[in-house]
């Protein structure tokens, strides 16, 4: 039976997945087989050795310590465009309520006191300030063309807006999503001259931090919008709000508030609600359980942050996965331990990323453990699993 420790609360329409024949599920674990998470931070956590997975509930996993369990051949999923549509939705909203002043218009009337005849009277008297525009015609700046950010900019095409799309990494499947109507920038800086609206899609990764900053603020139309529904330490807080107060930039539209943005009339900072919602909490758990599920039961790996992608139609008596340091000659060892103990190979797969490489054999024969013990003992070998 396969232990699951749960840090947050998953969804149930995911932990459902989970047979309890198979699975013992449980918010509190000595020894589990896998982890799920969403938002608990693990950096600072002791991780059992017993672990060999951890799913992580959304798209994120900065609050996972990838290289560590890399280095210790656990394999980290994540749940890649399960949050997609909510996110997709949010930035939408965030355009509508910068271009049409929203936020500061409801401040104004929750302020408003007197009688039927002068609210009306005050309603007429203030509209004015909070005169704002349409979106269609206007341009919006994609960083990062994902799951979301694809998203993100078929929908402002559907909205009639101009959009214009950089990420240097994209992907075909990506590619084949994404209307033929959006532009191609030549980089980040040619993407911010040009735009009215930017939105950010991209990892928090040290070639994103700050990616706006002062500098790239300077290059921007005076009224541009700048979203941020990716990650906090994407956009430059003090260098936005420097270009606020200077009226260089119309507005601010963030999902990570800080002591900075709080108070500022023309930041709208909302409590990371970028995922928030039913379906995307469900999806997600759905997602990253099904991702655990073949890698635990079956050894495949799919949407992992740190393994290859690895899959193989099961065949012969047994299957064998190993994950081991990106060395050379380390099939052939293996090979060779499993002929010297009469063990014929039916299938394998190897495949590598960056560190790591993984394996699947599929046997014909079943293995004792003193030839599991033999291929544990090779050098650079970091995990042997008989499945």
């Amino acid at each position: 039976m396969f232990k699951i420790l749960t840090l947050n609360n998953i969804s149930p329409r995911g932990l459902e997945l989970l047979p309890r024949e198979l699975y013992e599920v449980a918010s509190e674990m000595a020894h589990p087989d896998a982890i799920l998470v969403r938002s608990h931070n693990m950096h600072e956590m002791e991780i059992p050795d017993t672990v060999l997975a951890i799913g992580r509930a959304g798209a994120g996993v900065n609050n996972i310590p990838v290289q560590r369990m890399t280095e210790r051949g656990v394999c980290v999923f994540n749940a890649p465009g399960a949050n997609a549509n909510a996110v997709k939705e949010l930035v939408v909203a965030g355009m509508l309520l910068a271009a049409r002043n929203l936020c500061a218009a409801r401040e104004y009337v929750r302020g408003l006191k007197g009688g039927e005849e002068e609210i009306h009277r005050q309603v007429e008297a203030g509209k004015k300030q909070f005169v704002g525009f349409e979106l269609p015609g206007r341009t919006l700046g994609v960083i990062g063309l994902g799951a979301i950010g694809v998203r993100v900019a078929n929908a402002a095409v559907a909205l009639g807006m101009r959009v214009i799309g950089y990420d240097p990494q994209i992907t075909v499947r990506s590619a084949w999503q994404l209307s033929a109507s959006v532009e191609q920038a030549l980089s980040v800086d040619d993407l911010l001259s040009r735009c009215d609206f930017v939105s950010f899609h991209v990892p928090l990764v040290e070639g994103t931090r700050h990616m706006i900053n002062a500098e790239r603020i300077r290059l921007m139309k005076p009224d541009a919008v700048v979203l941020n529904f990716a990650r906090d330490g994407i956009v430059d807080d003090e260098a936005v709000l420097e270009a606020l107060r200077e009226e260089r930039l119309r507005a601010y539209v963030t999902d990570f508030p800080s002591p900075q943005t709080l108070d500022h009339p023309r930041v709208i900072a909302l409590p990371h609600l970028g995922a928030s919602t039913v379906e995307a909490e469900e999806n997600c758990a759905v997602m990253v359980v099904e991702e655990l599920r073949a890698y635990l039961e079956h050894g495949e790996i799919r949407n992992s942050v740190n393994f290859p992608e690895v899959s193989m139609p099961r065949s012969g008596a047994q299957r064998l996965a190993i994950v081991n340091r990106n060395m050379p000659d380390l099939v052939a060892q293996v090979s060779h331990i499993l002929g010297s103990n009469g063990i014929n190979i039916a299938h394998m797969v190897n495949e590598s990323r960056g560190e790591i490489a993984y394996t699947l054999v599929d046997v014909d024969n079943p293995l004792d453990e003193a030839c599991v013990e033999q291929m544990q003992a090779i050098d650079g070998v970091l995990r042997v699993r008989l499945l």
